[in-house]
């Protein structure tokens, strides 16, 4: 996919290391007397490092490269290195409004310390600190998804049920204008697409959103994806520029869970909205495991 990543003009690097601490995912290290890109998934594009470079030898560019890994970088280079370093990364994620990493680090914090997380969450986002509350009613590491945040198995008891929602089966509306609604089988030349609405769901987001018909699905066209278990995530991308640039649809909204394995999706819309000729807004939608609006935001693309 293409993003914006780190690239080092190496005629220029001296190989001084100064950008190497500033740089708490882990993505550089001074390599045969040059700075070096260890990784793609290391690096998040958001050039904390720049500004330490006395040469100018570190700049942002937008190229093709694998999708940043927030998980992976909290796991392997942020948590082992300690508070002060994991004070640094999630100040940086904030300061650069990059909200999806930033969830995606303090949940990582939650699965794997429930007193780091306890701490940093009241710091980051003022909340008491309630992690024993988050993490009880039988939460437990899923031994599916290599470890995954969002394959932890958690039982909420009986759902809430207030009595002027409740409807009888088959008496809810659907809201759906077309179909087939899967990104792989959708083809955006259909006139159903020309001048809509569209709306870019993560599978998951209908069966945990009571609402998702009259809240989301209503007035929009769609298409459902998985990020973390579909093939062929760049013929979304390129299917969603299409969307943008000859069905010209009039805007883009992307609904993902809370999970970390989701947030791909929204890199996926946003990339393709950078790479279309239209330019258009694009509106990110994160539901909780519960089925509640978390957080919605127009993105800057």
């Amino acid at each position: 996919m293409e993003r914006q990543i780190i690239t080092i003009n190496e005629e220029r690097c001296t190989g001084c290391g100064a950008c190497v601490p500033d740089c708490p995912e882990g993505a550089l290290r001074i390599i045969d007397g040059k700075a070096r890109l260890v990784g793609d998934l290391f690096c998040d594009g958001l050039g904390a490092c720049l500004g330490a470079c006395p040469e100018d030898a570190i700049h942002v560019e937008v190229r093709e490269a694998d999708p940043y890994n927030e998980r992976v970088v909290m796991i392997e280079n942020i948590i082992p290195k300690g508070e002060n370093t994991i004070r640094a990364h999630l100040y940086h994620l904030k300061d650069h409004n990059a909200d999806t990493f930033l969830q995606e680090a303090v949940d990582t914090l939650k699965i794997k310390d429930a007193r780091l997380y306890a701490k940093f969450s009241k710091e980051i986002y003022g909340e008491p600190e309630s992690a024993a509350e988050e993490l009880s009613v039988n939460t437990y590491e899923h031994s599916h998804g290599g470890g995954c945040p969002g394959s932890l198995a958690r039982s909420f008891g009986e759902p809430a049920k207030a009595a002027a929602a409740v409807h009888e089966t088959g008496n809810i509306p659907s809201e759906l204008q077309h179909w087939p609604v899967q990104m792989h089988l959708i083809n955006p030349a259909s006139p159903h697409f020309r001048k809509s609405d569209f709306l870019l769901a993560a599978d998951c987001t209908a069966f945990s959103m009571g609402g998702m018909h009259p809240e989301l699905i209503k007035n929009h066209t769609l298409g459902i994806a998985c990020p973390k278990l579909d093939d062929g995530l760049e013929i979304y991308q390129d299917k969603i520029i299409k969307l943008i640039d000859e069905a010209e649809i009039n805007t883009l909204t992307v609904s993902v869970m809370e999970v970390p394995c989701c947030s791909g999706l929204l890199q996926i819309a946003v990339s393709a909205a950078k790479t279309a000729k239209r330019n258009i807004p694009v509106k990110y939608i994160k539901i909780g495991i519960k089925g509640e609006i978390l957080q919605e935001q127009w993105v800057t693309v």
